[in-house]
């Protein structure tokens, strides 16, 4: 009887450890658990308390087991946030003042904490799709650009050290600036001048996150939010002039920063 209960909450540790893994990010949706031999080896377990483990996170929706191929991590911490969302979002543009004002307080915050917490392998990450986002932009690849647009929010919010601001990015957020994003990525391509200011305002918040200034991060994506929230709305009432970019003295110095000069204090 011991034996049995020793073993039981053994299983269960080792599955509350694969559950942390997966809070954290470790593993995303979608990615294949490592080897059963090579996992258990890692853990410290046996195969069959890891086994154990896994099915007891395969009954709570985390994980799934294909045959012949392995087993996964589901999107189910990010369904749980979106579902219920995602079509609402989609079927009601009304709501989208409100969807950008959420954006605003969650990801200046986000961007404030990275500012903190950025480690040298944030800061890398951040410098690598900035990298790229000056690169589209001067060769005028719109599509690509959008694409590092996005890249740049995820790693900011992973940046973040927050279990529960990455796991609202990843799912929340991510479907969010679906829907937004198709209107400013059209402007994109129709506008360098966009592109540009775009650009500027990325460059004002990795400024402020690889210095480390909690503060400026939150400014500048506050600013940037609020040039997409002006964007939108003037769209939609069929202004397709530029609103005035807000003034970020900030940001004028982090297009004169050089990229490659990662703060790495940390």
């Amino acid at each position: 009887m011991a034996g049995s209960m020793a073993a039981h909450n053994l299983a269960e540790q080792t599955a509350r450890r694969l559950e942390t893994r997966l809070l954290e990010g470790a593993w995303t949706a979608g990615t294949r658990l490592p080897a059963e031999r090579t996992l258990a080896a890692e853990l410290a377990v046996s195969r069959s308390t890891l086994r154990e483990a896994i099915q007891r996170l395969g009954a709570r929706g985390l994980l799934v087991a294909k045959h012949g191929s392995g087993v996964f991590v589901t999107d189910v911490l990010q369904a749980g946030f979106v579902s219920p969302w995602r079509q609402l979002v989609a079927d009601h543009p009304e709501i989208r003042d409100d969807v950008l004002e959420f954006r605003r307080v969650l990801e200046s915050s986000t961007a404030c904490l990275a500012a903190q917490r950025a480690d040298r392998a944030d800061l890398r990450r951040l410098a690598q799709i900035i990298r790229q986002l000056e690169a589209c932009h001067r060769s005028g690849d719109r599509v690509t650009e959008a694409r590092a647009d996005a890249e740049l929010h995820e790693a900011i919010a992973e940046a973040s050290h927050n279990t529960m601001f990455r796991h609202l990015h990843a799912g929340v957020i991510r479907m969010l600036r679906q829907h937004i994003a198709l209107n400013i990525d059209q402007l994109r391509e129709q506008s360098a001048a966009v592109s540009g200011i775009l650009l500027e305002q990325h460059l004002a918040i990795w400024h402020a996150i690889r210095t480390h200034d909690g503060d400026a991060a939150a400014e500048a994506m506050c600013a940037h939010i609020d040039f997409v929230r002006s964007r939108v709305e003037r769209e939609a009432a069929g202004d397709w002039s530029l609103p005035a970019a807000r003034s970020n003295r900030k940001a004028v110095r982090a297009r004169d920063d050089r990229v490659d000069g990662v703060d790495a204090q940390k």
